[in-house]
C-alpha cells in the first residue's frame, strides 16, 4: 500500500515555511523557508508609529516557492500528497474585493499600506480598541468581549478595520469585505471567488473577531453601528458560520495544481493560526500549557466542556470551541514581545556600530558587510554566554517586557517597556539578562492568571525558535515558573500541526487526536527548575510585579514602600 503525505504551510512574521509529512509516522520528508522580500526591506512599515504592514505578494510568492521546493526535494509523487493546511499569524486581516482578492493586487492600491495585510503586531488601532471596550461595557446590551478575556486588543480584527477605514476613505470604499490572512491564502489555493460563501476559520473568528455562536456569529449591526455605520454595513459582507481546521475548505484549484506540480484531488483544510497549529504539533492535552515562542508568544491550552463550563477566563485572548482540538475549548494567552524584545536590544546595540563600520575607511565594502553580518549573528550568543556567568541576585536590574505592549493578562498595547536598578556596573550582558528574565516573568503572569481563574496547569511544553535555540531563556523560564519544561523535538511545530489538520481533513486520520498520536515528533529536552534559583526569582518576580503596577499607575507607592 502506498504511503500518504500532507503539506503544512506555516506563515510567520518574517517568513513562510512548508513541510511535507508522512501521515503514518510524522516524518518530515522535506522543508523549505522563504523570507518575505518586501518585508525585509521594511516596506509599508513605520515602527516608530507601530505600523507593520505586509504586501500579500510576499505571501503568494512564498507559497509557490516553498511548496514547489518541498515537492521537488521529497520526490513524493503528486498522487500521494493528499492534503494541505495553512496556518498564519493573527489577527492579520486585509481588505479584499468582491472576488476575495486583496486590494493590494490592484494598480490603485499596489503601494498603499492601508491596502496591505495589517500584521498582528501593528498597534495603530489602540484608540479604536479602547472605543470597542468602552462600548462593550456601557451600551446596555451583551458584552461581546466576554469570551475574549473581557478586553479587546488593538492587535485584533475589528479595531484594525475601524482604524483603516477612518484613516483611508479610498480603501474604505473599495473594500468589499475583509479576510484574515489564513482565509485569504486558503481561498486562493481552492480558487474561491466569493468571500461570502468561503469557509472562514473558527480559530481566527472566535479569538479575534468577537464571533460566538450564542449571538449568532459576529456582533450585531446595532453594536457595530455605534462604532461606525460602515462596520454595520460590512457585517452583511462577512460571515455567520465558521469552521474548524479538521474540515476541508475545498480542493486545490487547477491553476494552483499546475503551478505547484500537484493535482486537483488534493484537499485543502480550513485555515488556522500558527500558535494553535503549533499546540497541535506539540501534543497539546488538557491541563498542559503549550508555549509557542518566537517573536511573540502564544500560550495555548485546551479544556473539556465539563472542565471549563460557564467559566469566563479574564484577561486572556479568548476561549473558543474547537479552535485548537475540535471537541474541546481552546484557550489562548500570550505576550506581544518575546524574541522581539531580545531582537530590539540587539538592534539597539549593533546598529550604531554597524553605521560606523559602514563609514570606515579601513575596510572595503565586502569586508564591512561581512563584519556587520557576523556581529548581528553572534551578539545574542555572546550576551547569552556572558549572562550565564553572572551570579543570580535579587539586587539585579529589573525590566518590564512591554516593549511591544502587553497582550495578556489584560491587553494594554499602550504600555511601554522599562528598566530599573541600573548602576555604573550595569553592562550590556546584565541588561540582556534582565530582559530575558522579564519575558519569563511575563510568562509567569499568564500562568498565575490561568490558575487564579480556576484553570489547572500540570505541565508546560515549549516550542519555536527561542525554545530550541536558547538554553538561557528556557532554564530561566523553568526557574521562574518552578516547573519542568519539555521542548518539542520538531523545529517546525506549527507546520507539523497544520499537516496534522490536513491529514484529518483529507480523511486519513479520523480525528485530530488520532493524527497527533500517529504523527507526533515527541520531545528532545527537559529543563528542570534549579531550587536555589527558584528562591531568588520569587523575590525578583515580586519586584517585577510591583514595578509593573507602578508603571501602569496602579500602585504609585509600590516602589517607595
Amino acid at each position: 500500500m502506498s504511503e500518504n503525505f500532507v503539506i503544512g504551510l506555516d506563515y510567520g512574521s518574517d517568513s513562510v515555511r512548508a513541510v511535507i509529512v508522512n501521515t503514518a509516522n510524522g516524518e518530515v520528508k522535506a522543508s523549505h523557508v522563504f523570507w518575505y522580500p518586501r518585508w525585509k526591506e521594511g516596506k509599508y512599515c513605520d515602527p516608530v508609529h507601530n505600523q507593520f504592514r505586509q504586501h500579500p505578494l510576499d505571501h503568494l510568492e512564498g507559497l509557490e516557492e516553498t511548496i514547489k521546493q518541498v515537492v521537488k526535494e521529497s520526490a513524493v509523487p503528486a498522487s500521494q500528497i493528499k492534503g494541505i493546511c495553512v496556518d498564519t499569524t493573527g489577527s492579520s486581516p486585509m481588505a479584499v474585493d468582491s472576488k476575495g482578492k486583496p486590494l493590494a493586487f490592484t494598480p490603485d492600491f499596489a503601494e498603499n499600506p492601508n491596502a496591505m495585510m495589517v500584521l498582528w503586531k501593528d498597534h495603530t488601532a489602540i484608540k479604536e480598541a479602547n472605543e470597542i471596550n468602552e462600548l462593550a461595557r456601557t451600551w446596555g446590551g451583551e458584552d461581546y468581549t466576554k469570551y475574549e478575556g473581557g478586553i479587546y486588543s488593538s492587535e485584533w480584527f475589528w479595531a484594525k478595520i475601524l482604524h483603516v477605514i477612518r484613516e483611508d476613505e479610498a480603501v474604505a470604499k473599495a473594500a468589499y469585505s475583509w479576510m484574515e490572512h489564513c482565509d485569504v491564502i486558503t481561498a486562493e489555493l481552492i480558487g474561491s471567488d466569493d468571500p461570502l460563501t468561503f469557509m472562514r476559520s473558527r480559530c481566527a473568528a472566535g479569538h479575534k473577531a468577537l464571533w460566538h455562536e450564542s449571538w449568532n456569529g459576529l456582533p450585531p449591526k446595532e453594536f457595530l453601528g455605534k462604532l461606525d455605520p460602515r462596520l454595520a454595513e460590512l457585517r452583511d459582507r462577512l460571515y455567520t458560520e465558521t469552521y474548524t481546521s479538521d474540515l476541508p475548505a475545498g480542493k486545490l484549484s487547477a491553476e494552483w495544481a499546475k503551478k505547484l506540480g500537484l493535482n486537483t484531488d488534493t484537499v485543502v483544510a480550513v485555515g488556522t493560526f500558527d500558535a494553535h497549529a503549533g499546540a497541535v504539533g506539540g501534543e497539546v492535552t488538557e491541563n498542559t500549557l503549550v508555549k509557542v515562542m518566537g517573536t511573540s508568544t502564544c500560550d495555548i491550552m485546551v479544556a473539556s466542556y465539563d472542565a471549563i463550563g460557564d467559566n469566563l477566563v479574564k484577561g486572556i485572548c479568548g476561549q473558543v470551541d474547537g479552535s485548537v482540538v475540535p471537541g474541546t475549548v481552546g484557550l489562548e494567552a500570550g505576550q506581544s514581545g518575546f524574541g522581539d524584545v531580545l531582537a530590539w536590544f540587539k538592534n539597539l546595540v549593533v546598529k550604531p556600530t554597524a553605521d560606523l563600520i559602514l563609514e570606515s575607511k579601513q575596510l572595503d565594502q565586502e569586508q564591512k558587510e561581512a563584519l556587520i553580518e557576523e556581529i548581528y549573528s553572534q551578539l545574542l550568543i555572546k550576551l547569552s554566554e556572558e549572562a550565564l556567568k553572572i551570579p543570580l541576585t535579587d539586587t539585579a536590574p529589573v525590566a518590564l517586557d512591554w516593549v511591544n505592549g502587553r497582550r495578556t493578562p489584560d491587553a494594554n498595547q499602550g504600555l511601554k517597556g522599562a528598566l530599573m536598578g541600573l548602576s555604573m556596573g550595569t553592562d550590556a550582558a546584565r541588561v540582556f539578562k534582565a530582559l530575558v528574565e522579564s519575558i519569563c516573568f511575563g510568562s509567569k503572569k499568564i500562568v498565575d492568571r490561568f490558575r487564579e481563574e480556576g484553570v489547572q496547569i500540570d505541565a508546560v511544553i515549549g516550542m519555536g525558535g527561542v525554545a530550541k535555540k536558547s538554553k538561557l531563556v528556557m532554564q530561566t523560564m523553568a526557574d521562574v515558573l518552578n516547573m519542568p519544561i519539555k521542548i518539542a523535538t520538531s523545529d517546525q511545530a506549527p507546520a507539523l500541526g497544520a499537516a496534522m489538520y490536513a491529514a484529518v481533513a483529507a480523511g486519513i486520520h479520523p480525528t485530530t487526536e488520532a493524527a497527533i498520536a500517529a504523527m507526533t515528533n515527541g520531545f528532545d529536552a527537559v529543563y528542570e527548575p534549579i531550587a536555589e534559583n527558584v528562591k531568588v526569582y520569587e523575590k525578583l518576580y515580586q519586584q517585577y510585579a510591583d514595578f509593573g503596577d507602578f508603571v501602569e499607575g496602579k500602585k504609585s507607592e509600590a516602589l517607595v514602600n
